[in-house]
């Protein structure tokens, strides 16, 4: 069936336009409206009889779905609950989710998308997005041509590096529909405008392999040269049948996303959330508690415990962040240390990554640390000798951020600034409520997944979720609208500090230093329009005459049009659509 947005001549207002009536109406989760279809539209349509007698609001169908999540007795049933929902009418779906944000956001992406990550083959229901396994290279550009519109964005994973859980395998496709689902909820972009992608390159987890419902290639993973190729083959048939989309590539192995970004960056307009993305809602995080703590950013020593390709993406940006503040970049880097499994990373480790050569420490800095073992350097001994003001957690490893550690930096600091940010909340660096209590009510604490707030000594203090929803889908957004060629690292300390100026002064007076999730549009928004006036500035896209009003302008709303059928102008104005930005 093909249908397409239409405005109506005499009055402008909008419609769906389709070229099939009667059961196929309420099979398209794009065009179901369920019980909320109007008397004169069940006829129009051939619908009478198949949808019972009475009409709906979309409130009374509200009512319905959200009192059948409730009934639910695990997230995970509830996951599945919102999966076929969406599978049924992408609307009321997103309806449901921008109403309650704050519950459902936790239930379709983190944490409980690893969950059905990890049973993904199991609860299985139905298919969405593309699966592209590695014995179909030669045939990539006919497989992307079968998603018959073109898509904003596509989010591609290979499954290898799934959130804290490690290799999922074709399990992986849970994050891609996670991630744009978000996308739609936070930013507007159209649902019929993404497309979630799974590159099936095998898996090395060995309980999926044995899995006789394991739904992905049963051999192990695809490496070197010919991994590289397929991954190739993918881009330029993206690059093909795709020419305008946004390419962002999310939880590959850390070598693996390193190297794609720096490989195709140049190439397309592509990004890499789990590197870009996550460094911007981090910084923008630090922006929101420095007004806390009234100190300037090029006065910071943070220290990262954690060294995969997030904790890169975010040394990165604050290395841009502190030159902004009138550092050099060498002055910036010695700012930023890092420890990882094998202690504080030292310029004299034997074959030291190149990106963690960047933060690396010299013996002479660290002389006098008072140490168990000089080689291998503790995230304790390390927080007791440096004494950083800022601790950041990236390293996937539950309660590293121990009590003497997080009283050690608070003894180094009046308002320590403290975030694990590791994410599901089993690998959190500690809780909220431990940071609070450990440092006797003076952290300043963001964290990965979400936590309630904490009474402390009868002060109550709200976490922060250091969520890169706030950042993607307006970055995806700015992209798509402002139709921008390339992604600059600076577009997102502009997406960062756009971000920040949207706390409010209240919110920071509990210690919030990120904006409550049910203004995630508003932020995504204000990020959408930084993206676009740097992509501008930097030559990256066209001028713009109204930023704000395009940005509003082709954000989806999740409202019911009325549905006409014109087969005769369905099926052009689809293909036009295919090849168009369409503003709703």
């Amino acid at each position: 069936m093909q249908w397409h947005v239409g405005r109506d001549p005499g009055t402008g207002a909008e419609h769906l336009v389709v070229d099939e009536r009667g059961p196929a109406l309420l099979l398209n989760a794009f065009t179901n409206k369920g019980t909320a279809f109007a008397e004169r539209e069940r006829v129009d349509l051939r619908l009478e009889g198949l949808v019972p007698p009475a009409v709906c609001t979309i409130e009374q169908q509200l009512d319905r779905v959200y009192e059948n999540f409730l009934a639910k007795s695990t997230n995970l049933e509830r996951y599945v609950h919102l999966a076929s929902l969406q599978d049924r009418n992408e609307t009321l779906f997103f309806r449901l989710l921008l109403d309650h944000i704050d519950e459902m956001m936790p239930i379709v992406y983190t944490p409980v998308v690893g969950e059905a990550c990890q049973r993904y083959s199991h609860i299985y229901r139905r298919a969405r997005g593309l699966y592209i396994s590695y014995e179909q290279r030669d045939r990539i550009d006919a497989i992307l041509a079968n998603h018959r519109r073109s898509p904003a964005v596509i989010v591609v994973t290979d499954g290898e590096r799934i959130l804290g859980l490690g290799d999922q395998g074709i399990g992986g496709m849970g994050i891609p529909i996670g991630k744009l689902c978000l996308y739609t909820a936070c930013a507007g972009i159209p649902p019929d405008r993404t497309l979630p992608v799974v590159l099936d390159v095998g898996t090395d987890n060995e309980e999926r392999l044995s899995d006789p419902l394991y739904l992905g290639a049963r051999h192990r993973r695809v490496r070197g040269a010919a991994y590289q190729d397929f991954i190739d083959r993918f881009v330029d048939a993206v690059m093909r049948i795709f020419p305008n989309a946004v390419l962002q590539w999310e939880d590959f192995l850390k070598a693996n996303a390193i190297a794609q970004l720096a490989r195709f960056r140049d190439r397309l307009c592509t990004f890499n959330d789990d590197i870009q993305g996550t460094a911007a809602v981090v910084v923008a995080g630090l922006f929101g508690a420095l007004r806390i703590t009234r100190r300037p950013f090029g006065e910071q020593r943070i220290l990262l415990a954690g060294a995969g390709a997030s904790a890169q993406g975010i040394g990165d940006l604050l290395v841009s962040a502190l030159c902004d503040e009138g550092l050099t970049r060498d002055e910036a880097r010695r700012r930023i240390s890092m420890v990882d499994s094998r202690g504080l990373v030292m310029d004299d480790r034997p074959g030291l990554e190149a990106f963690k050569a960047t933060y690396a420490r010299s013996r002479d800095e660290i002389a006098g640390c008072v140490c168990a073992d000089a080689s291998r350097i503790t995230l304790e001994e390390a927080v007791r000798q440096l004494k950083p003001t800022i601790l950041i957690g990236t390293s996937a490893t539950a309660q590293l951020f121990s009590e003497a550690v997080v009283k050690s930096v608070s003894d180094a600091n009046v308002r320590p600034i403290v975030f694990p940010l590791s994410n599901p909340t089993s690998k959190s660096e500690c809780t909220a409520e431990e940071a609070i209590r450990w440092s006797d009510g003076r952290a300043i604490v963001a964290t990965g997944s979400p936590f309630e707030p904490v009474t402390y000594r009868g002060r109550r203090h709200r976490i922060g979720q250091g969520n890169n929803s706030f950042i993607f889908p307006g970055v995806g957004l700015g992209l798509w609208v402002g139709r921008v060629r390339r992604v600059s690292d600076a577009m997102f300390l502009d997406a960062a500090r756009a971000l920040a100026r949207q706390v409010r002064a209240a919110d920071l007076d509990e210690g919030l230093v990120y904006p409550e999730l049910s203004r995630i549009r508003d932020c995504s928004h204000a990020v959408a329009c930084a993206v676009i006036r740097r992509a501008i500035a930097e030559g990256e896209a066209a001028p713009l005459d109204d930023i704000e009003a395009a940005v509003t302008a082709a954000m989806w709303q999740p409202r019911y049009l009325p549905i006409r059928f014109e087969p005769e102008r369905a099926d052009t104005g689809a293909r036009s659509e295919r090849d168009s930005l369409v503003v709703r």
